[in-house]
């Protein structure tokens, strides 16, 4: 994107390129403004139909980090058709299309290639009022940190593609990919949350470190504090580790500062790139009690793990 020239200046354009963040808001009158993402990617899960439903989850998931609701969503597809047949891409759809109703909205559309290896995702449409937009901005030193989802989605699904994974790593990571953040969300709205996003591609410290950038902070994270899914520690030092994890941990080196004795599965998990993750939010410690029990009346647990501090803005403390 650097090597393009800078967005047009608009000012009904709330949130654009500038920080990041999970989805683009467009104010289109004073009490109403649109809010677009999308996000397509290849298979994580062997069963067609499970997979178009995690998909699905996560494109929604960049709606409800933003404080919105879904209004309408058209499919992403690439699929080699004549190599793996109809039946097969019928199955992602609908997988998709019951996720998507889940959410209380449909798909109405959207567009398909031959490509050799499979990818699907959606473009989500949703709506908020313009004053209670959601961004990846505005926390403030003090704030806690809470995640809404364990970590280790990445290296569970690489562990699955190499038919490595334990049945109960396997399943719990599923069953996490699967859910949406729309309780999540509705938990944080009855609270006053500085800043948030949803973690996804760039992991945890990744999402952090723009997070606490484009808010002009640091970070500190508790890494005991931080929840793994079953396994995700015994298949990250087995080497389960996809490519864009390490990728992650190769863009943090110079952006966190590491304890010595932080075991290696511990620093590749906290940079593992997650499908489907959970919400990460920014709130006063005084309204973190609060917080905890409106995601528990969700049935949503929610973990503190850590907090923003002084600091060159987007560094992070790890201990």
């Amino acid at each position: 994107m650097s090597h393009l020239p800078p967005p047009l200046d608009n000012p009904d354009v709330l949130v654009g390129l500038e920080t990041g963040d999970d989805a683009a808001v467009y104010r289109l009158r004073p009490d109403l403004a649109l809010v677009v993402t999308a996000d397509f990617f290849t298979p994580v899960v062997d069963d067609a139909y499970t997979f178009g439903a995690i998909a699905a989850a996560n494109a929604l998931s960049d709606i409800y980090a933003m404080g919105a609701q879904p209004l309408m969503a058209v499919n992403l597809v690439a699929f080699p058709i004549k190599e793996l047949g109809p039946s097969v891409l019928a199955d992602i759809l609908r997988g998709g299309l019951d996720k998507v109703r889940e959410g209380g909205i449909d798909i109405v559309g959207g567009h398909s290639i031959d490509d050799h290896e499979p990818k699907y995702g959606l473009a989500v449409t949703g709506t908020v009022h313009p004053d209670r937009v959601w961004r990846n901005r505005g926390g403030r030193p003090g704030d806690r940190l809470v995640l809404t989802k364990p970590l280790g989605t990445g290296v569970i699904s690489t562990a699955i593609k190499h038919q490595v994974a334990p049945a109960a790593s396997a399943a719990a990571a599923v069953e996490g990919m699967l859910r949406l953040n729309r309780d999540a969300a509705d938990a944080m709205a009855t609270i006053d949350v500085h800043a948030v996003t949803d973690v996804t591609g760039f992991g945890l410290l990744g999402h952090l470190h723009y997070m606490a950038r484009a808010s002009g902070v640091a970070a500190l994270v508790e890494a005991r504090s931080v929840p793994f899914l079953p396994g995700a520690e015994m298949l990250a030092d087995a080497g389960e580790v996809p490519g864009g994890t390490r990728a992650n941990e190769r863009f943090l080196e110079n952006k966190v500062r590491w304890p010595g004795s932080l075991p290696a599965a511990w620093q590749t998990l906290l940079c593992d790139a997650q499908t489907s993750g959970g919400l990460l939010m920014a709130v006063r410690a005084q309204d973190v009690e609060a917080l905890l029990e409106a995601l528990e009346g969700k049935r949503v647990a929610g973990a503190v793990v850590g907090e923003l501090t002084e600091g060159e803005a987007g560094a992070i403390l790890v201990v």
